[in-house]
């Protein structure tokens, strides 16, 4: 997200040029109290605004859901007759779609509506019939019934965000519908197909393969930010070997890796490691988030001696220090 306010920055809103009538990105950030972009929105919202197809990669936690949430509600046209905006959020993202975002745009409310998965849909679909919303938030499971029974069409769509990206496309049960989603609005003329995640492994073939299969233009901007550091710098990570320590432990399943934003986290404690680097960058983004990560956080891994190989070859794809805790 956008940083608290403590300082003007000139010419921030110089460099979103918004032609709707809607309030440009910036004068809304400002609304809420935000106004210095962090370093992935600064790169990220020229090319959104510009209607150009964008891969934003970044840390977790370093504002890319802001960053295309507000393209999304300046672009969105409140006198509407269809949906105009679809977010695709992973199952364990359902915060994004759980609180209730309106925007004032000419005396009239943006709608908002939320298709999670274990819901009951009959109601959307008469609230789609009536009053179609602006923006759709949605799991792709959810969102292909609707799309199935023809009840949600992507004609009139104008902006679609697949977040999480790399976990769709890994996920066997996910990726042929995904594909299929993209395959479909990529017929569509005058649309906008954003792809965001922290991690995206062989980003340079699936840039290609996005261009190849038409699931964005052949300008597509890859916006990679801090490669280098994929993690915030404030995250000091740590491990417990359990033949040296004994204690009380709070164990949780990974569905909290991904799509939960609490920003005044200071300490993830990981029971057992992740199966890869991927997924360690992600259960580590859960702390160290905008606008807490001048705070010092905390990583902790307990392992066994056997898995020091594994933490070992974490720290150097993700070029990060592990220090060892003696008790």
């Amino acid at each position: 997200m956008l940083e608290p306010r403590r300082t003007l920055v000139p010419h921030f809103g110089n460099y979103v040029k918004v032609t709707s009538p809607t309030t440009c990105s910036a004068g809304r950030a400002e609304e809420v109290g935000y106004i210095l972009p962090t370093h992935v929105q600064h790169e990220a919202l020229p090319v959104l605004f510009s209607g150009r197809d964008c891969v934003i990669q970044a840390q977790t936690g370093s504002g890319k859901t802001l960053a295309y949430l507000l393209l999304i509600f300046s672009v969105v046209n409140a006198k509407r007759s269809s949906v105009q905006a679809l977010v695709v959020v992973t199952k364990v993202a359902r915060m994004l779609a759980a609180k209730s975002l309106e925007l004032e745009s000419e005396q009239q409310s943006c709608t908002v509506m939320a298709l999670l998965d274990g819901g009951t849909l009959r109601r959307h679909k008469s609230w789609l019939k009536v009053e179609p919303p602006a923006i759709v938030i949605a799991t792709l499971r959810s969102l292909c019934q609707m799309l199935d029974k023809q009840t949600l069409n992507l004609d009139r769509m104008r902006v679609l965000v697949i977040d999480e990206v790399d976990f769709l496309f890994n996920s066997s049960k996910e990726v042929s519908s995904l594909k299929k989603l993209l395959t479909t609005y990529s017929s569509i003329n005058n649309r906008q197909t954003i792809f965001a995640s922290a991690s995206i492994p062989q980003h340079r073939r699936f840039m290609y393969d996005c261009i190849q299969q038409k699931w964005t233009q052949a300008d597509v901007v890859h916006v990679h930010v801090n490669p280098v550091e994929p993690m915030p710098s404030c995250l000091y990570h740590r491990f417990v070997d359990v033949k040296q320590s004994g204690g009380y432990l709070l164990v949780a399943t990974d569905i909290a890796a991904r799509g939960v934003d609490l920003p005044e986290t200071t300490h993830i404690y990981n029971f057992d490691l992740p199966k890869d680097a991927t997924n360690y960058l992600h259960r580590a983004g859960r702390t160290g988030r905008k606008p807490f990560s001048d705070s010092k956080c905390f990583v902790t891994s307990i392992i066994t001696a056997e898995e020091r190989f594994v933490l070992q070859r974490f720290k150097t794809q993700l070029q990060f220090q592990c220090e060892e805790l003696l008790f």
